[in-house]
């Protein structure tokens, strides 16, 4: 698929993946906007790529609250038009330390999948009818290798994704023939904060770049991968 002037929304987008996929989106000739929790984080990377002669905007808001859904789908369409593209990044591991799960909190197991899985089904809930209408458009879930495998203290973290995968295919299941597509990406393990602080003392130079992972996923997105495999069923990529 062509990026060029698609309008693309991505979560998270103030550092790490998501940044590096907001820059990569631009770059590629999208139209961005990013959303991120701190909104001086977020204005900056947009105005860092607005000085680079790219179409992005930053929104603050808190995708585990449900009250943002609307005004986030809504302000970032009035900002560039019908979202094409929507990039489910943002997440949160836990408290860290990560915990094992007997000594996780009620409430903190519920504040992980208020980010990680109920944020990405209400905002696309809240984008994806105005893609059926369009007969076209593309869902992105940012997943994890937690997902399929079960790590000691990675609980909460890893049910979720589990189940956002699961809500991937659930929805194409039901989209099915619509033009509107899903995929799961697994980016592996890279280096950011969310990472050193879920493993402290793992090495950096054994990690791969934000940056790196961003331009094979928007580069395998551009080549079409989605097209492969079973249209009522969402995609599953690996890109480390």
């Amino acid at each position: 698929m062509s990026l060029q002037k698609k309008s693309v929304l991505v979560t998270g987008a103030s550092r790490g993946l998501g940044r590096a996929l907001l820059a990569e989106f631009a770059r590629a000739g999208a139209r961005v906007v990013g959303v991120a929790r701190d909104r001086d984080a977020i204005e900056q990377v947009a105005a860092e790529l607005r000085a680079q002669g790219h179409v992005a905007h930053g929104l603050a808001a808190d995708l585990g609250e449900k009250a943002d859904t609307y005004p986030i789908a809504g302000a970032a369409a009035a900002l560039i038009g019908p979202i094409d593209v929507l990039v489910h990044n943002a997440s949160w591991l836990g408290p860290t330390p990560l915990k094992l799960l007997l000594d996780t909190s009620c409430e903190d197991f519920a504040r992980v999948l208020e980010v990680n899985l109920l944020g990405p089904f209400r905002l696309s809930k809240a984008i994806a009818g105005n893609m059926l209408l369009r007969g076209e458009g593309l869902v992105v879930h940012i997943s994890s290798d937690a997902a399929t495998s079960a790590y000691p203290s990675w609980g909460a973290y890893g049910v979720s994704k589990a189940a956002l995968d699961h809500l991937s295919r659930s929805w194409a299941a039901e989209l099915a023939g619509t033009g509107v597509r899903f995929v799961s990406i697994d980016p592996g393990e890279m280096d950011t904060a969310m990472h050193a602080a879920a493993l402290p003392d793992a090495d950096p130079a054994t990690l791969a770049r934000p940056e790196e992972i961003a331009a094979r996923i928007v580069g395998s997105l551009a080549r079409g991968a989605l097209e492969s495999g079973s249209r009522r069923e969402a995609a599953r990529l690996e890109v480390a």
